[in-house]
């Protein structure tokens, strides 16, 4: 077996003490008990693993009694631990037997030449070896979602034994805890050895399952044996990640640290499915189940929908949030592969394993990308092969839906890019504990700390996705080593950037290198570079080159473009933005034609003009993709001289623009439309506020002193009462056209959204939910009637060359589950289609109008099901143009078109655009030529009209003009807009995950500086072992576990599904090590104190400047005084009880930032 090296017994018996002689004659009496296991395995080591197959067939039992008898001491030390490994691996029920190190009996001395990982199994580890005896009710079990799904305890079903294809060892395909080497090794191996002794006894033994070479995974993938998928990890539990197929509607389950096979958040792996009796349960499959620690584990919520709060209140966030729902079980993979690019830490890499070329790397982005069925028309009997293998694999899963498929890592083909990214602190005191007698002699000879050969540092990441790594003490920066000479242990306090090196099959953990320090954990400085360093934000500076490419300034319109373009600075046309926005990219217009109709006009900035292809600027913006929001600034795409400046509409200035105009009546429907480059004079700079003002009615037209009222400055022969009679005008058109959205079967899952006030060093000191009003809704609504004008017109001229935007149907399981939560608590839902749905939540809405928090909860879990929007190029979607729909719209097309200062995608669709336009020109030109100016068909628009002329596209003279203006404007190739497709999703993910954890470390610094805030919470989920509660003042998610908690009693009554929690006499002899303190659990007050006044620190209050956006109504902030009374020992808790909590700021400097949450409790018995 590889990796194992087995001994001959006559080896181990040669020099051998009388103890160890008895304890061979009871092995040998143990054998005669059981000769078909115990007789064979000794005579014959080297064949051990041929008889674990019959083994097991010829008697469990006798197994169990041969191990117990024999101690496992009589064997030799390697075949020993061969022995046990094998049995964990083959079956469960073993471990029952056999799950703690005194069981096994296996001492280190015994283990010379191997590193045993029992050696550092700590008894609470131990404990994880066998499945709780616990259950758990809760919401719906969608929220146990793939990739959030928080798995305390393991099924004993759930793991097993494979064999590798391509190599000899065996592994387990989900070991336990202890067995699964990350966890074990990563949290309690340093409690036995130091770091260093570990790594020495790497060389020894290989832990891992060597990955397949490039010609194995092109052979197995083409015959559809094995799969490509995004490596996802469980945020609550590291051993436990998925894998989404493409075409298969249920994750692929990777449980434990062999069959993940050194895979990490993000990398794009090659699986391979395990056969169908290794499935385990799915979870909500077993509510009925005598498991009760499935059934926990079965409906724990994840918090990544909730936790991570989403602020409408940035600036310029118009129409992002339409649609826009975040499950990130559909992330595209990160492959970039034929555009620019100036650093690998922005893209990811090619190749992980030597033998894995660049084509295969390519073959499996394209599929990850796409799905299986993009390319059917000229595929080979072995790409069929493949799709086959993915509609038996769904078959099965429709037969059994009660299963969980599972899986094992075989190859991984591309990098993440988060392994350059490491965020963590290291473990100085545990390096410096594991030096005997460091303190002595750091005094005498302080070089002795970093003198030995193989010295190894842990770190520990702050993202829990991450496994620990161990970092090489010679490899880290001088300013590290010399504190650590000087046994500085503050060191541990420091936030660093490391990235992974290597991570052999010899390695429990993966090597890592510091590459520098950000500061201290505690400081707010230090944790936002972190955050932009962990998504690879480009926070740097713009070249001199990229500078070069903008015009000089003072600029003004050319004469060609006023020659060229139509000239509308005639118009009453005005921008609504957030009033601190410097980057104005859309104006508004409306003109009353005649018998209702009106004409409205959206105005985009005609970015596209400065940014030209393959320019250094160009090159910059496509890098960077998107602007990133922080606290009180920006990170922009473009330069601030074209973003703010001369890009920018800015009111009394002559400007370019991307102009499109629609006829429309007051029923909301489009009668025609026109769309072409112009120049444009806004005439003011109206913000929500001043627009919701004049929606209220509060502005009078006659007689209006726009200077009493602090109104903005008006430029040209506009005057106020203009814009107030545009903007109540258009205001009439959006609820029209909002209505005839819905009608139409749109989807809104909108929520109140938590919002930071900031002082004047920009650091929070108070908060509150808010919800958007008619200002931000007038706006979106002409957003989006743009963005799908836009991409129904491009997609017309270019369908293989179109940069779109698609959002997938949500996912059906779940969609569920969520639908039979609701019915079982009496509210009708129904999921047949986005609207169906949104009228099921429009009357739950009604239902609730007195519970806002639950309404508040059942939004934001309906959000789960949903799939996350991508952009895509049409291209790769030629034979499937039904899946190029927008699920949320209701709408078969849409791209973004209206934000090209902050979205590289929108200068894309603006060039595609351009081209089309330029195209129809010529097309039209030419027609009259040949037919003359009478010809009816002369003027008739073959692309931007409302009509489509199709025979006209297809004609030999439009398709040569698209041709020419597609070189003209550089329309990207379909392959290569692929690529930036892909970059554009990794782009935009990253800086959302930017804005979650800026809005969770603001959340934190609020926390630290109040030290505790008490607030009611909803209980979500509830079992034995803990409970997942939603704090809807800070709208979060967060558990409290109370199982094994010194001085706390907890009663499960499981036929109602009720917890009671009461105090009791502490345990404090003999339970440190095995129960956690009732403090870390409950904050326990005397109801003697409550008459005093609970002790907050004072607050800023209102003065200090805000985030909050106008157009958006808050409800309340975090600081008002609501008197949270205390619950009463006994506590009865029940599913969607609601509770006192109290919260407070977890890490900093001592680890990484989290909100802690605690149990607000009033007792007499303090004291016990």
């Amino acid at each position: 077996m590889k990796g194992v090296v087995y001994e001959q017994t006559p080896e181990v018996s040669g020099d051998i003490s009388k103890d160890n002689k008895k304890k061979k004659r009871r092995a040998r009496r143990g054998s005669k008990q059981s000769p078909s296991v115990s007789a064979y395995a000794l005579c014959h080591p080297v064949s051990l693993p041929q008889v674990y197959g019959n083994l097991f067939v010829e008697g469990k039992n006798e197994l169990i009694r041969w191990i117990i008898c024999c101690h496992v001491h009589a064997l030799p030390p390697s075949l020993s631990l061969s022995l046990v490994h094998a049995c964990c691996c083959a079956d469960y029920w073993l471990l029952a037997v056999c799950s703690s190190a005194t069981e096994l009996r296996l001492e280190a001395s015994e283990f010379s030449g191997t590193c045993s990982i029992f050696n550092s199994v700590e008894p609470e580890e131990q404990q994880l070896l066998q499945a709780s005896n616990i259950a758990f009710n809760s919401l719906p079990t969608m929220h146990l979602s793939e990739e959030v799904a928080a798995r305390e305890g393991g099924s004993m079903q759930d793991q097993h034994m494979f064999q590798s294809d391509f190599s000899e060892s065996i592994f387990s395909q989900s070991c336990p805890e202890p067995i699964a080497l990350d966890a074990a090794v990563g949290s309690n191996v340093k409690k036995s050895f130091p770091l260093s002794q570990q790594i020495e006894c790497h060389s020894q033994k290989k832990y891992f399952d060597s990955h397949w070479s490039s010609e194995a995974v092109t052979q197995e993938l083409e015959k559809g044996n094995t799969f490509k998928a995004l490596f996802r990890v469980n945020v609550h539990n590291r051993l436990e990640a998925y894998c989404k197929i493409d075409g298969v509607p249920t994750d692929i389950l990777i449980s434990g640290a062999a069959a993940q096979n050194r895979a990490v958040e993000g990398d794009i792996v090659l699986i391979k499915v395990d056969r169908f009796s290794l499935w385990t349960k799915m979870k909500g499959s077993i509510l009925t189940s005598n498991n009760p620690a499935v059934m926990e584990d079965n409906n724990l919520l994840p918090t990544t929908a909730t936790e991570s709060v989403r602020d409408y209140c940035k600036e310029k966030n118009k129409v992002d949030g339409v649609g826009e729902y975040a499950d990130c079980s559909s992330v595209l993979p990160l492959s970039v592969d034929g555009f620019h690019c100036e650093s690998s830490a922005y893209l990811s890499q090619n190749v992980i394993t030597e033998n894995v070329g660049p084509a295969v790397c390519q073959h499996v982005n394209r599929n990850c990308h796409h799905g299986y069925d993009a390319s059917l028309a000229d595929c080979s009997s072995e790409q069929k092969e493949a799709v086959s293998a993915v509609e038996k694999l769904c078959a099965t899963i429709s037969l059994f839906p009660s299963k969980r498929p599972t899986g094992r890592v075989v190859a991984i083909i591309e990098m993440s890019p988060r392994r350059d990214a490491v965020v963590g602190f290291l473990g100085v005191k545990e390096w410096f504990s594991s030096r005997e007698g460091y303190m002595k002699d750091s005094k005498k000879n302080k070089p002795s700390l970093l003198s030995s050969r193989r010295e190894y540092i842990p770190l520990t990441p702050t993202d829990p996705k991450f496994p620990r790594m161990m970092v090489p003490v010679k490899s880290l920066p001088d300013c590290i080593k010399e504190r650590l000479e000087q046994c500085d242990g503050t060191v541990e306090m420091e936030l660093v950037a490391a990235c992974i090196v290597d991570w052999r099959e010899e390695y429990m953990f993966p090597q890592a290198l510091v590459m520098h320090v950000f500061g201290r954990g505690g400081e707010l400085q230090a944790h936002i570079a972190a955050i932009l360093f962990e998504n690879a934000i480009h926070s740097s500076d713009f070249s001199a080159e990229t500078l070069s490419c903008l015009p000089r300034v003072p600029w003004e319109v050319p004469r060609e473009e006023l020659q060229s373009r139509r000239d509308i600075r005639n118009l009453c046309l005005f921008t609504i933005d957030p009033s601190t926005a410097t980057d104005l990219d859309d104006a508004l217009s409306v003109q009353w034609l005649s018998n209702g109709i009106y004409r409205v006009g959206v105005h985009i900035a005609d970015v596209s003009y400065f940014v030209l292809p393959d320019t250094a600027l160009d090159i910059e913006a496509q890098m960077r993709s998107t602007s990133v929001y922080l606290l009180h600034s920006k990170l922009s795409m473009l330069p601030s001289l074209l973003s703010e400046n001369i890009g920018s509409l800015n009111p009394g200035v002559d400007r370019l623009a991307f102009s499109i105009f629609w006829d429309i009546n007051l029923a909301g429907q489009v009668l025609d439309r026109w769309i072409g480059r112009t120049v444009i004079r806004s005439c003011c700079k109206l913000s929500y506020e001043h627009a919701q003002d004049i929606i209220d009615g509060l502005f009078d037209v006659e007689g209006f002193n726009s200077s009493e009222y602090g109104c903005p400055d008006f430029h040209g022969q506009f005057e106020w009462s203009d814009v107030i009679r545009s903007v109540k005008c258009l205001h009439e058109i959006s609820k029209s056209l909002k209505e005839k959205r819905f009608n139409d079967g749109a989807l809104s899952l909108e929520n109140h959204k938590l919002v930071f006030l900031l002082d004047d060093n920009g650091i929070p000191y108070n908060s509150m939910l808010c919800g958007r009003k008619d200002s931000n809704f007038l706006v979106e609504e002409f957003m989006l009637l743009a963005n799908r004008t836009a991409a129904e017109v491009i997609s017309r001229a270019y369908p293989s060359s179109a940069l779109l935007r698609r959002h997938p149907e949500p996912n059906l399981r779940k969609l569920r589950e969520f639908e039979s939560f609701c019915s079982k608590h009496g509210l009708a839902l129904e999921t047949s289609s986005s609207g169906q749905l949104q009228q099921s939540l429009e009357r739950i809405r009604l239902d609730l109008k007195d519970d806002t928090v639950l309404l508040d909860v059942l939004i934001s879990y309906a959000t789960r099901p949903m799939q996350l929007a991508a952009y895509f190029s049409s291209g790769d979607l030629d034979d499937s143009v039904g899946d190029w729909s927008h699920y949320a719209l209701a709408v078969p097309l849409y791209t973004h078109f209206t934000s090209p200062l902050r979205r590289y995608p929108d200068i894309v669709v603006h060039r595609t655009l351009a081209a089309t336009v330029d195209a129809e020109e010529m097309y039209l030109k030419q027609k009259r030529r040949v037919q003359g100016p009478t010809g009816e068909r002369v003027t008739r628009r073959c692309f931007s009209g409302i009509s489509f002329d199709k025979d006209g596209a297809k004609s030999a003279e439009a398709r040569e003009a698209l041709s020419g203006a597609a070189l003209k404007h550089r329309v990207p190739r379909p392959d290569i807009l692929a690529d930036v497709a892909a970059h554009c999703n990794e782009r935009k993910l990253a800086s959302r995950h930017v804005k979650d954890a800026i809005d969770k470390l603001c959340m934190w610094l609020l926390l630290r500086k109040k030290e505790i805030i008490f607030s009611e919470a909803r209980v979500l989920g509830l079992g034995p072992r803990f409970m997942s509660i939603y704090i809807h003042k800070l709208a979060i998610e967060r558990r409290i576990h109370y199982d094994e908690v010194d001085g706390l009693a907890v009663e499960w009554l499981d036929a109602t599904s009720t917890l009671v929690l009461s105090n009791k006499r502490s345990q404090k002899r003999g339970s440190q090590g095995k129960y956690r303190m009732l403090d870390e659990v409950v904050l326990v007050t005397s109801p003697c104190s409550l008459m005093q006044e609970v002790d907050f620190p004072e607050g800023r209050g209102i003065e200090g400047s805000a985030t909050l956006t106008e157009g958006y109504t808050s409800n309340f902030c975090i600081s008002e005084s609501l008197d949270i009374e205390p619950a009463v020992f006994p506590v009865t808790v029940r599913l969607l009880s609601t509770i006192p909590v109290v919260l407070n700021a977890v890490g900093g400097d001592d680890g990484p930032l989290d909100i802690g949450a605690r149990l607000y409790i009033s007792s007499y018995f303090q004291g016990l």
